[in-house]
């Protein structure tokens, strides 16, 4: 069977640099403890609600940043023979496991918000603001550093997500707690509660479906089997393409492997060669950077592209 890597891209954005991605989540993760504490005894002292459903958001923020640390950690160790592809999954179970929490978490609020919308409560306004400032400097911080992460990386946008989510509440909570003090309007921390929740689940399910996708070993949006078989059909001694399997590993990796029938019993280096053409094919065209073929000849096999195992 043939089989290759293409190395090319796949390693070489994550070895430029020592580990960023990972010192800004360990950075957020502190930081985070830190507001999550100081949310709960002015939530107690003040008796908001706000403040308090926002220390449990952040305290969700705080587990879901570990759950992405601990995820990229892993995703660093090497492949094993019990484990032979290492963790590289580890990651886009990250992003499956926050994208669901966060969705959870909205639900929360939004059932809070009603609750709180039926009766609304005379809150301390002025421990309701220094908290919520405190908290929107400290989230602000954390969703600018993992910012440029979260453009390719499922895990990191998860737990981005769940930060400026956080962001947004403590936002919403201040709002509140300026209108609390001036206008002894005190609904509006209801409404904007419903509002973020809304948001989150919005974004939250997006994550969930892009990373049930690659869990479930579905083809990347980006590949078109039929095009990737018939430009392998087109090369000289190739009868046909069948049994193909194209699945993405984690952010940098899709693999695909396929049965290729020759029109004659070729030698192994001719088949070298051809495999050579496929790899730089199907990698500059479609992406995919592992390959393995089975080549044949006159075997009698099913000759669908897509064979139902």
């Amino acid at each position: 069977m043939g089989h290759h890597h293409h190395h090319g891209h796949s390693h070489s954005h994550s070895h430029a640099h020592p580990d960023l991605k990972g010192r800004n989540l360990l950075i957020s993760i502190f930081l985070n403890i830190g507001i999550t504490l100081a949310q709960i005894i002015g939530g107690l002292l003040s008796g908001s609600l706000a403040l308090l459903s926002d220390a449990l958001h952040n305290f969700s923020d705080v587990l879901s940043l570990i759950i992405s640390y601990v995820a990229r950690r892993l995703g660093k160790k090497k492949a094993s023979n019990l484990k032979t592809f290492g963790y590289k999954r580890a990651e886009i179970l990250a992003a499956f496991i926050n994208a669901a929490t966060l969705v959870v978490v909205a639900i929360i609020l939004m059932k809070e918000a009603v609750e709180r919308l039926m009766e609304p409560q005379e809150i301390e306004s002025n421990l309701v603001i220094w908290l919520a400032l405190i908290a929107i400097a400290g989230n602000g911080f954390s969703v600018l550093l993992l910012k440029k992460d979260s453009e390719d990386n499922m895990n990191m946008k998860s737990a981005y997500l769940h930060l400026l989510t956080d962001m947004m509440a403590s936002v919403a909570v201040l709002i509140g707690g300026i209108l609390m003090k001036y206008f002894q309007i005190y609904w509006v921390d209801a409404i904007l509660t419903m509002i973020i929740g809304v948001y989150l689940i919005y974004m939250g399910y997006d994550l969930l479906k892009d990373s049930t996708k690659v869990l479930m070993l579905f083809t990347p949006k980006s590949v078109v089997i039929q095009d990737i078989v018939e430009s392998i059909c087109t090369i000289e001694p190739v009868k046909n393409v069948h049994h193909v399997h194209i699945w993405q590993l984690n952010e940098d990796e899709v693999h695909m492997e396929a049965h290729i029938d020759f029109k004659n019993d070729i030698r192994l280096s001719e088949f070298d060669e051809i495999l050579e053409k496929i790899e730089e094919h199907v990698y500059h065209e479609h992406g995919i950077n592992h390959v393995n073929i089975q080549p044949e000849f006159d075997k009698c096999d099913s000759k669908s592209v897509i064979v139902q195992d």
